[in-house]
């Protein structure tokens, strides 16, 4: 797939996504036990290892998904020039990203909706409120 991606595993916690989980009171009091007893910093460091743990267990065969759908993995920034040029060419994009896709500050809405044709993300999409609106019948 076309576009630049980086991978984003390891970064500081200003470029995660705060999720909620409901948990047991008996799987709660473990993890907090395993919290007291030093095995973890807290509990966000033990779901975080528990997640990668879980994602590495499964890893070959998210990558055969990851082929499969063609996703760009990681992050994926599309900028203003990357959409005046495929709208120009009357080409609009198709974005599949799992990680982070990020639609620069300065796209407007009307230059969303010419040159994107679809969004699909895995993760988290990054744009303004306007541009997420613009595109919300394109996502999914």
């Amino acid at each position: 797939m076309a576009g630049k991606t980086s991978p984003t595993r390891g970064k500081p916690a200003g470029d995660s996504e705060k999720i909620t989980i409901n948990l047991g009171h008996v799987d709660l009091g473990h993890v907090d036990l395993l919290v007291q007893d030093g095995f973890y910093a807290n509990r966000t460091d033990f779901i975080r290892t528990a997640i990668r743990n879980q994602v590495e267990r499964h890893a070959e065969a998210t990558r055969r998904s990851v082929a499969r759908r063609s996703l760009d993995l990681g992050l994926r920034h599309i900028s203003r020039a990357e959409l005046e040029a495929a709208r120009d060419a009357k080409q609009p994009l198709d974005i599949r990203v799992l990680g982070l896709a990020s639609i620069a500050d300065d796209v407007t809405p009307d230059l969303a909706r010419a040159a994107i044709a679809r969004v699909s993300v895995l993760g988290t999409l990054q744009a303004s409120a306007a541009v997420k609106a613009a595109l919300a019948d394109r996502t999914g």
